[in-house]
């Protein structure tokens, strides 16, 4: 593989090898698992707004009304996961890791708190500001304990560890909204909960050490030394030790005694600038291909697709939340035997098959759903006030009906069958209730359709393509990719590029589908999967099986050229070799 240093009986071990270390050497694992606690936070904070809106919205009428709310109440912690990693990448520097962590679990805990007692929208918000500050700070700072606290051999799978807790987060999220339906205060117990693993992580960080890396970079080389023994084999303890010490010597040579970073010099160093287009340019692919408007709206999608009832569309999406986070461990599995780049166009090559199918599928749903009939009587007084003024009130079907807003209506679906005609009617509660009370189902978000099963097919697809690849290998990349003195920084830069694309998608989901509908939405998706690929096979150079240190050496005698990166000397040929 292309800058790979390993020998390919060396990559087909180490996903072994990764697992025998919870008996040769459990402490690496307990570094990685209890800095991965970030990613599951991250995870259950991302994914638990999908189903607590649901009744976020039937608790508080404001919200149901307004599109915008419901978005901004879904994208506020991104807006604060901005500001997090922004932050976090100064606080990685300056404080170190782990204190970026335990400050991130002081952010959670704090937001958990604020938004399980909100009286109204307002406070609501302003938890998930506290939250998001928390999981942008998380999101950069686990993968780079665990890849600085990792052995070079089963590092790519030790940080895809960190991607399988963030998917594993988001799979407890709809498992906890399930247990919760039925429960007095609902939404509340579904968003306070994640108090709990906040508080459990800030105790396990406590008790565990600094980034041995980050330690001999500030001149505390003795401690870094005693961590490095811990974690590496005694043959290959004092090589790492050496070649780190090179890498802080050869910095040090560069930046003289400052502790600053400038930033025009940052970008006008060939390997820093390098490994920041190909590292914030996979993250602002990752959100902008549309994970986060299945993470964020999966239930609502689930609903557009045809299913109306709310527990139907959280059991479902606990289905694709299962399959996300299978597809982490499949990342773990393959990401050193096959490679970053190569499991990055295979997945990217998925992505854009699913989100095909499901705007072809949406298209159908949308164009071929059940037609108005003139309302029955008991539903007379109720008849939405749009289809009885129409002057082609006869060409009228559910999405006509839905998109009714003076006032609202919702389509109540034939007893007989659901894709028969059925009324068009005022949404409130007491229509919605005679509606069930006559066995039919009532439907504000999606219409009945009989293609529902084959969209859930097509999330299903599209989530076990995304979560292996795009999923996992930005934040592995990320980890890995930055010199040292920069890895900070230039982490953050990547972080916050990530969540401010991240917000740009949640923000606008809802507001697109009202204006171009689902299936032209998930199609633009697709065409920006496509642009993603051309990216990934041109920008993305391949790190598998490299330590640190020989990364940046990588970077620094590699030329991007027009199509892929390339060998510019022998030198380099030589250097790989050894």
């Amino acid at each position: 593989m292309e800058g790979g240093i390993h020998t390919g009986t060396t990559d087909a071990s180490a996903f072994r090898d990764c697992f025998s270390l919870s008996w040769k050497n459990p402490y690496v694992l307990r570094l990685a698992f209890s800095a991965g606690i970030g990613g599951l936070l991250f995870g259950y904070d991302t994914g638990v707004i999908s189903g607590a809106l649901l009744y976020i919205r039937d608790d508080f009428k404001s919200v149901d009304r307004e599109t915008v709310l419901q978005e901004s109440i879904v994208s506020m912690a991104v807006a604060g996961a901005i500001i997090g990693a922004a932050i976090g990448g100064w606080a990685n520097d300056r404080y170190g890791r782990r204190s970026a962590i335990l400050i991130a679990d002081f952010l959670f805990f704090i937001g958990a708190v604020i938004m399980a007692s909100a009286p109204s929208p307002a406070p609501l918000i302003v938890g998930r500001v506290f939250v998001g500050l928390g999981v942008g700070m998380a999101s950069m700072t686990a993968p780079l304990y665990i890849s600085e606290a990792s052995p070079a051999k089963i590092r790519g799978a030790l940080v895809s560890t960190n991607g399988f807790l963030i998917t594993g987060g988001q799979f407890l999220s709809y498992l906890v909204n399930l247990a919760f339906t039925k429960a007095p205060g609902t939404w509340r117990w579904m968003l306070g909960v994640a108090g709990l693993p906040a508080l459990l992580q800030f105790i396990l960080m406590l008790l565990l050490p600094e980034s041995p890396r980050w330690l001999f970079r500030k001149g505390r080389e003795e401690q870094a030394k005693a961590i490095l023994r811990k974690i590496y084999p005694a043959d290959d303890v004092e090589t790492e030790i050496q070649d780190l010490k090179e890498s802080v010597d050869k910095e040090l040579q560069e930046e003289g005694s400052s502790e600053k970073i400038n930033f025009i010099k940052l970008l006008q160093t060939k390997t820093v600038r390098r490994g920041l287009i190909a590292g914030v340019g996979l993250q602002v692919f990752q959100q902008f291909v549309g994970i986060n408007t299945v993470m964020y709206y999966s239930p609502t999608i689930v609903q557009f697709a045809g299913f109306a009832s709310n527990q139907t569309a959280l059991l479902l999406s606990l289905v694709t939340a299962g399959l996300n986070a299978f597809g982490s461990i499949v990342s773990i599995y393959f990401i050193d035997r096959t490679g970053r780049k190569k499991l990055l166009i295979i997945s990217l090559v998925g992505v854009v098959i699913s989100l095909g199918l499901l705007s072809g599928i949406f298209h159908e749903t949308t164009t071929h759903s059940p037609l108005v009939a003139a309302s029955e009587s008991r539903f007379a007084a109720y008849t939405c006030p749009d289809y009885s003024s129409a002057t082609h009130a006869g060409a009228w079907d559910c999405m006509k009906c839905l998109k009714a807003s003076h006032p609202d209506c919702g389509f109540c679906s034939s007893a007989s069958d659901k894709l028969l005609p059925g009324s068009c009617l005022i949404s409130n509660d007491t229509v919605k209730d005679l509606c069930h009370n006559n066995n039919r189902e009532w439907y504000t978000r999606g219409c009945p359709s009989k293609y529902g099963w084959v969209a859930l097919i097509g999330l299903a697809l599209y989530i076990i393509s995304f979560s292996p690849g795009m999923g996992t290998v930005p934040w592995i990349v990320n980890s890995e990719i930055y010199p040292l003195r920069f890895r900070g920084v230039c982490g953050g830069i990547a972080a916050t590029a990530n969540w401010i694309s991240n917000l740009i998608v949640a923000q606008s989901f809802l507001s697109l589908t009202q204006a171009i509908g689902t299936s032209w939405t998930f199609l633009i998706f697709g065409v920006i999967s496509v642009v993603a690929l051309i990216f990934v096979l041109i920008y993305v150079p391949e790190t598998k099986g490299l330590p640190i240190e020989e990364v940046e050496k990588m970077l620094e005698l590699r030329t991007l050229h027009y199509k892929f990166w390339e060998k510019t000397s022998d030198p380099l040929e030589k250097n790989q070799e050894v």
